[in-house]
């Protein structure tokens, strides 16, 4: 009732004040230019299928056992809602298929959304200097996944108790990887990021796209850190902090399409730190290239329980998502990082 309405309003307004070190500068706010967005998506091209949404789920999990209704909602998720998926690195099936339908999700996120296996570039250097390249061959083929992941996280590496020693510079080893086989490849950090010199590589590579996994959201170096003794905790606890944001990465790859021209790699996965719709919005408008963003964290905690939580989280995502795309656009004069 109307009454109630003013009622409530006259009991909220002084609770519902704004202060201006919440003001979000990096919109410009136009509500004359369009109407309330309606029900509907457009379709676009992103790695090589029509999707729905520019929105990605980042590899995260498997090989745990518990991890198989976790993947198996984020696939049928995908499938409903029209977006893509990166599996959490598939190292425990190369060679045993114990956890295999943990990753197993091809007949559940459907056969026109992205879906990509993942391996760490320490496995894929090993398999390289064994000349048995043909055990990624088989991983992708029987996944029937898209293409293959590659995470490079030497940092991740270093501080694992169980890590292995990473004996050449990653890039040498994509390079090596995209000369022996043509499965299309992506290449994602861990959770800080990369810094211009190693954008500017990768962009000069026929990669599929390069996911930023950037500073700010989930670490893994920090999450390795957390399981070791405290001696090394103290000792190597700065490096947790170190990496490049999304939105400073973004910025990164602008600058280097006016240096280097017409990349090789055309298409970003932005991640890391990406909390909600108004930062993936934020972040793929900012982008020169077709660019999707990616959130891992955020949908885990819904992935856990049943399906419905997950799949309304999503819908309301997406609908404040239609909702920032019709009444906002970038501030020019905001220049922060």
């Amino acid at each position: 009732m109307t009454q109630d309405r003013k009622l409530d309003h006259i009991q909220l307004a002084f609770e519902s004040q704004t202060g201006l070190m919440e003001h979000d500068q990096r919109f410009m706010y136009e509500p004359l230019l369009a109407a309330h967005p309606v029900d509907g998506e457009q379709a676009f091209l992103f790695l090589g299928k029509m999707i729905r949404s520019p929105f990605w789920v980042s590899s995260m999990t498997g090989g745990t056992g518990v991890a198989r209704k976790i993947n198996e909602n984020i696939a049928q998720a995908c499938r409903e809602f029209g977006f893509g998926m990166g599996l959490g690195s598939c190292r425990k099936i190369l060679f045993d298929k114990t956890y295999w339908a943990d990753f197993d999700m091809r007949e559940i996120i459907g056969p026109d959304q992205p879906f990509w296996a993942n391996l760490g570039i320490a496995q894929v250097e090993s398999l390289l200097k064994d000349k048995n390249e043909q055990a990624i061959i088989d991983l992708v083929g029987e996944l029937r996944a898209d293409g293959l992941i590659v995470h490079v996280n030497p940092l991740q590496e270093w501080f694992q108790p169980e890590g292995d020693r990473i004996e050449r510079p990653p890039i040498e080893t994509i390079e090596l990887l995209m000369s022996r086989m043509h499965l299309p490849i992506i290449v994602k950090e861990v959770g800080q990021g990369m810094g211009e010199a190693s954008l500017k590589r990768l962009l000069r590579l026929p990669l599929a796209a390069i996911e930023f996994a950037a500073y700010g959201g989930t670490n893994f170096s920090n999450l390795e850190l957390m399981r070791e003794d405290p001696a090394m905790q103290e000792m190597y606890q700065p490096f947790a902090f170190v990496g490049q944001t999304a939105a400073q990465m973004v910025k990164s790859v602008n600058r280097l399409l006016q240096e280097i021209g017409e990349p090789q790699c055309r298409q970003l996965i932005i991640s890391g730190g990406v909390k909600n719709y108004l930062d993936g919005y934020y972040l793929t408008s900012l982008s020169q290239l077709p660019a999707v963003y990616g959130m891992a964290s955020a949908v885990l905690k819904h992935a856990t329980n049943d399906y419905q939580e997950l799949k309304t989280y999503i819908e309301n995502q997406l609908k404040a998502l239609r909702l920032a795309q019709q009444y906002l656009t970038l501030n020019p004069e905001y220049d922060g990082a």
